[in-house]
């Protein structure tokens, strides 16, 4: 198994778009710390699925909106990996977790605009900032952004704002670790069919207007991206650094 005796985390994973990476990574021989901010049943189920795998995992509460938690849940991470692994270090880092929250600009609000921020940015570069140390040398990190940080989609300017200095840290952080061998990468989807796109799906004509709009024709699903994450985190991933991977079919090209 191609990541054998690796152990990754996945940043809300519970669900959606993480769980589908969190199972793929153990498919391929990882195990697996599962965050969740609410859905501890989800996350146990999660743990579960990955353990019939064959592998090792445990699920850890974090919210990536709240900076002032990130000391506690390093100190409770450090904890588990000892426990359950016998290690003070892991592997891989994702940094998946997000929310939705699109309005028209002129809609936006200061808190629309903060929450946002708290989750897609300040947290995933304090949340790294935080974990790195425990990240092994000729480890990897992949930050998820989106397709929409290319094209534009009414509704989506604080998002995208959001996603593209996430692509812009990517570049920085892959020049600040490559001195310890980490390799940091990041994955932007398209539009994915997920409980996080569910609603926008449901609007009438969406779900044939993305998919009019993407070269291969349908819209996406889990599974199209869970493995671009699995390939940056293999060896034969290792020589791909600081680079924006856009998983979208062919969207809007």
């Amino acid at each position: 198994m191609k990541h054998e005796n690796k152990i990754a985390l996945v940043t809300g994973s519970s669900r959606g778009l993480g769980r589908n990476i969190a199972l793929r990574l153990a498919r391929s021989g990882a195990d697996v710390v599962v965050t969740y901010r609410g859905g501890r049943i989800e996350a146990d189920a999660v743990v579960a699925e990955i353990v019939a795998l064959g592998r090792r995992a445990v699920a850890l509460r974090i919210d990536v909106a709240d900076t002032k938690t990130f000391s506690g849940f390093a100190e409770a991470l450090g904890a588990a990996l000892r426990e359950t692994w016998g290690r003070d270090s892991f592997d891989f880092l994702v940094n998946n977790a997000g929310i939705d929250l699109a309005k028209p600009f002129g809609d936006f609000t200061e808190d629309d605009f903060d929450a946002l921020m708290n989750v897609h940015f300040k947290g995933v570069f304090f949340l790294t900032q935080t974990l790195l140390p425990l990240v092994s040398d000729g480890g990897r990190i992949v930050n998820m952004s989106t397709g929409l940080a290319r094209f534009a989609v009414p509704g989506y300017s604080a998002y995208a704002a959001m996603k593209g200095a996430i692509e812009v840290f990517t570049r920085y952080l892959a020049k600040e670790a490559g001195s310890r061998g980490v390799v940091v990468n990041t994955v932007a989807p398209g539009i994915i069919e997920t409980d996080f796109t569910r609603e926008v799906l449901s609007h009438p004509g969406a779900r044939e207007f993305m998919a009019g709009n993407i070269a291969l024709g349908r819209v996406g699903v889990p599974d199209d991206v869970g493995g671009v994450v699995d390939f940056l985190c293999s060896e034969a991933g290792r020589w791909v650094n600081a680079q924006r991977i856009e998983a979208s079919g062919g969207m809007f090209i």
